[in-house]
């Protein structure tokens, strides 16, 4: 269980400050230091959630801490090489004991049981784990374990006379519009989960022109936006799918924008990482479906020192 963290203000005595985009530049360089890169800690995706989990970052002797206010005070792991850390010393000397971390991937809590030992306790974050796919089954749907979606897709495109094109500046105002009408489809004003992430894709669709690594794709049938996808580089051959959208009245309109975009911008991207599942039935359900190859898992961790 998480234990509170009613001091984090005071944590480390860092100097917390909003995510910035003109730090953007250096986030990415430390972020890539990272032995493991959970989807979280893409500058894209601190970026999109900031307003709505109240993030803030603290700069430090070449990490990066990230701490969220909202629902609950925690500190997300921090960013940066961890490998040449000394966790003993950093952890101690910065006051952390007995602080609740999230989102950790596994990588860095082994790393802080071997300096640390018994005074890590760390417990699985299940609805937290990344989904890892390869880029390869994807694109080519093959064999029984995706029959069902290389149906939807062949639906699709027998069924439309359909464009696909790479999102750029000029689709923004057209995909705001069909994020409104998504909204309605699914009725975002009644839930919570939706409402949030209507807001991030909008906060990024807003700056789309400033994110050095964005990524992305649509649909359109007969001139109208069906579908949209956004979506970032994070690590050298790992590529994270953030957004997917697309009209309901489409059958097949998913597993095309999915299949789609890939094939056309993975280049030399050999996995896709397409986030966590929230705990949500039909999400997990949804993304097992696609047959992940692994997870990037993640645990909550407490210090007791």
């Amino acid at each position: 269980m998480l234990l509170p963290c009613p001091a984090c203000e005071d944590v480390m005595k860092l100097t917390f400050e909003p995510i910035a985009m003109d730090r953007q530049h250096d986030y990415l360089a430390l972020a890539q230091q990272c032995p493991q890169l959970a989807s979280d800690y893409s500058f894209l995706n601190l970026w999109a959630w900031a307003e709505e989990y109240g993030l803030s970052w603290a700069w430090e002797d070449r990490l990066v801490w990230i701490r969220q206010t909202r629902p609950l005070e925690a500190l997300w792991a921090p960013v940066g090489d961890w490998k040449t850390v000394n966790w003993n010393r950093v952890l101690t000397a910065d006051g952390l004991a007995g602080r609740s971390f999230i989102r950790v991937p596994d990588t860095l809590a082994d790393l802080w049981r071997q300096q640390l030992g018994a005074a890590v306790q760390a417990e699985p974050e299940r609805d937290h784990w990344d989904y890892l796919y390869a880029v390869s089954d994807l694109v080519d749907l093959p064999g029984n374990r995706f029959h069902n979606k290389k149906n939807l897709l062949n639906q699709f495109t027998k069924a439309h006379d359909f464009t696909y094109v790479d999102f750029g500046p000029r689709l923004i105002e057209q995909a705001m519009a069909m994020q409104e009408d998504w909204c309605t489809w699914r009725d975002c004003e009644s839930s919570d989960l939706l409402s949030a992430e209507n807001r991030a894709i909008l906060r990024i669709l807003d700056r789309w022109d400033r994110f050095d690594r964005i990524l992305g794709g649509a649909i359109f049938v007969d001139g109208i936006i069906v579908a949209y996808t956004l979506a970032e580089p994070l690590t050298d051959d790992t590529l994270v799918i953030h957004f997917e959208k697309g009209c309901p009245a489409y059958k097949g309109v998913y597993q095309a924008i999915n299949q789609m975009f890939l094939a056309r911008a993975a280049g030399s991207f050999q996995r896709v990482n397409r986030e966590q599942d929230l705990g949500n039935e039909g999400l997990r359900k949804a993304k097992l479906s696609y047959n992940p190859i692994d997870f990037l898992k993640k645990s909550n961790v407490v210090l007791n020192r």
